[in-house]
């Protein structure tokens, strides 16, 4: 028996990116593929010192069974922090008790946007803790300066540790607490390193438990890696509330948060902001600024309406039909799927007769957002058949439905809301899918021809 089992103590080997675990040391990871990471951690199963709750010295209250009844509703008991882009993509303000989490590329802007929050929070509601362990306090201060916040409640923490965090959480109590970010704090009580899987998920259940139990809003920023994701174990995006998506181009000023899961509201909301040097300004028209550089009489091009959560957005896609040299065509695609623009061409090719087969096809989505909608094909299609026929689409005209293999136009959520904000913006005709003409608004603004097949949306359109 070794020394290490005679001490009743084993160590496990875990992947740093997913959390997978294995007894041995393994060279590549065989849930998320990726080499050479897992790091040796001491198995939290066999750890001494007692309960998770008895490791941060937490004061919990006691907790009891209460029938469904007694129960009082919150749908009134949420928080607006008077940043309505932040407010949508909560679905409607902070919820007393949530965990969220944030995670965003480097420098994409995640500690301006919570530092901006906090700002609201401390003037609106009292004390607000902003524990930060990669920057000091003088840094945070230079920012806040640089944003034009000087709020009297806003307190700042530089430390790691989580003990001696949750020591003044427990003298402060502040109203909400933001950390920045999960992934730099550590217990004293596991051995292994701060932004391992075990001190990242420890961290994050201890601050699940203080915000259930002293209903506190408590902000985690995540470091995402390669792939966009959030680095950690996927646990840690089990335990929180909220997860929150930071996108934008750093050659962009504008930013989108997503929703990809809310236990308080609808997921995949969207809000999105522009970059200033006064900080994040919410947008509230994104449909606007969409279309503002929108090119007049260009083959190529058409206008979708699409649906994000609850919003409407009117986007460009772009498509480019052009003769390859190599007899076998590209497909290239920018904010939308590529499989479903093989699968749109492919369905173009066998029920329209197109030869798109040795032609290269780039289709780009403007702006920089991404969109997975079924809703989005018939831009698409308008949109890559507009450049392979070379004749440019009517700018008063758009377009949405969901297009089948066999050519069919099938009906799209949200039909109404979706014409109350193309009327709003001014385009006076829109091909939709046949089966959603029921039931809709008479609108004398607009003319509306409905479809069943991709035949008789092409056939309207050119």
């Amino acid at each position: 028996m070794s020394i290490m089992a005679a001490k009743g103590s084993r160590t496990i080997f875990a992947c740093q990116n997913c959390g997978h675990q294995s007894r041995k040391w393994l060279g590549k990871c065989p849930d998320c593929g990726d080499w050479n990471t897992f790091v040796e951690e001491r198995d939290s199963s066999t750890a001494k010192g007692g309960g998770a709750v008895l490791r941060t010295g937490l004061r919990l209250r006691e907790s009891r069974p209460v029938q469904f009844v007694d129960i009082e509703a919150q749908d009134d008991a949420r928080e607006a922090t008077g940043i309505e882009e932040f407010d949508r993509v909560l679905g409607g303000g902070i919820v007393p008790g949530s965990l969220v989490l944030i995670g965003g590329e480097p420098g994409i802007g995640k500690s301006t946007l919570l530092s901006q929050v906090a700002d609201r929070l401390s003037h609106l509601y009292g004390n607000v803790l902003y524990v930060s362990g990669e920057e000091s306090e003088r840094q945070i201060k230079l920012r806040g300066d640089r944003l034009g916040i000087n709020p009297a409640g806003l307190y700042l923490l530089s430390e790691t540790s989580l003990e001696r965090i949750f020591d003044e959480i427990n003298k402060l109590q502040p109203k909400a607490i933001i950390i920045d970010s999960v992934q730099t704090i550590f217990s004293e009580k596991l051995e292994s390193a701060p932004g391992s899987v075990s001190q990242v998920r420890e961290v994050a259940g201890q601050f699940m438990l203080l915000s259930k139990n002293l209903t506190t809003p408590v902000f985690l920023i995540g470091h995402v890696t390669k792939d966009g994701m959030i680095a950690g174990p996927k646990a840690l995006e089990h335990i929180v509330d909220t997860v929150l998506y930071f996108e934008g181009e750093r050659h962009h000023n504008h930013r989108i948060l997503r929703a990809a899961k809310n236990r308080f509201g609808a997921a995949n909301e969207l809000g999105i902001f522009e970059m200033t040097g006064q900080g994040l300004i919410g947008v509230p028209n994104p449909s606007e600024i969409f279309l503002s550089e929108r090119p007049i009489g260009a083959s190529g091009s058409a206008v979708v309406a699409a649906m994000e959560g609850t919003r409407p957005m009117l986007v460009e896609i772009q498509a480019l039909v052009s003769s390859s040299k190599f007899g076998t065509g590209r497909r290239t695609t920018q904010g939308v799927e590529i499989n479903r623009v093989a699968l749109l061409v492919a369905m173009l090719e066998k029920r329209l007769g197109f030869h798109l087969s040795g032609d290269d096809i780039f289709v780009n989505l403007v702006g920089g957002i991404s969109l997975d909608e079924p809703a989005v094909d018939m831009g698409i299609v308008a949109a890559v058949t507009s450049s392979f026929r070379n004749i440019p689409i009517s700018e008063q005209t758009i377009v949405f439905g969901e297009v089948g293999l066999a050519g069919e136009v099938r009906a799209s959520a949200h039909a109404a809301i979706r014409l109350r904000e193309i009327a709003r913006m001014g385009f006076k005709r829109v091909i939709m899918p046949q089966n959603n003409l029921s039931g809709l608004p008479e609108d004398d603004r607009i003319e509306i021809i409905g479809v069943r097949s991709v035949t008789d949306a092409l056939d309207a359109l050119f």
